[in-house]
Parts: C-alpha cells; structure tokens; sequence
C-alpha cells in the first residue's frame, strides 16, 4: 500500500514579500526554490520537494532577517544624525 504525502509548503508568497521589502538577492534564491517545491512534487520526487521546501524556507527566513537588522541599522543612523543635526542647531 502506497502512502500519499501531502505536498510541502513551498513559501512562494513568503519569498516574494522577502524580495519586495526586506532583502532581494535572498528573497530571489527564495522565490526559485519555491518553484521547484511544486515541480518536484508533481514529478513524484517527494524528497526533492522536502529539500527545495526547507531551502525555501531557509534562504526566506534569513532574507527576512537580515532585512529587518538592515532597517534597524538605518532608523539607528537616522536618529543619530538627527540628535547631532539638533545638537549643532543651538
């Protein structure tokens, strides 16, 4: 008896919304292997598809990441010129 896996999550939305706000060359990686979750599913490969699924996941997840540590790094450098702008207004 032959047991029918469900297909993995392929983060494909996760991937795009990583490539449009947070981080583009991750969110990329992201988004391809997003792709192949599906192709390989349909091709039967489930392992393949359990491996572009977690690489998915992963490129999404650090893309997410290191787009958040970007936007803190730059609200930082905007608050510290601003406070040296004020400082040398008076």
């Amino acid at each position: 008896m032959e047991q029918i896996q469900n297909k993995p999550k392929n983060y494909l939305v996760e991937s795009i919304l990583v490539t449009i706000f947070c981080c583009l060359i991750f969110g990329i990686i992201g988004i391809v292997n997003a792709a192949k979750v599906n192709s390989e599913y349909e091709a039967g490969n489930i392992e393949g598809a359990l491996a572009a699924s977690k690489q998915a996941r992963t490129w999404t997840l650090w893309g997410f990441i290191i787009g958040i540590l970007q936007y803190v790094i730059v609200a930082i450098i905007y608050f510290v010129i601003g406070i040296a702008a004020l400082g040398n207004w008076g």
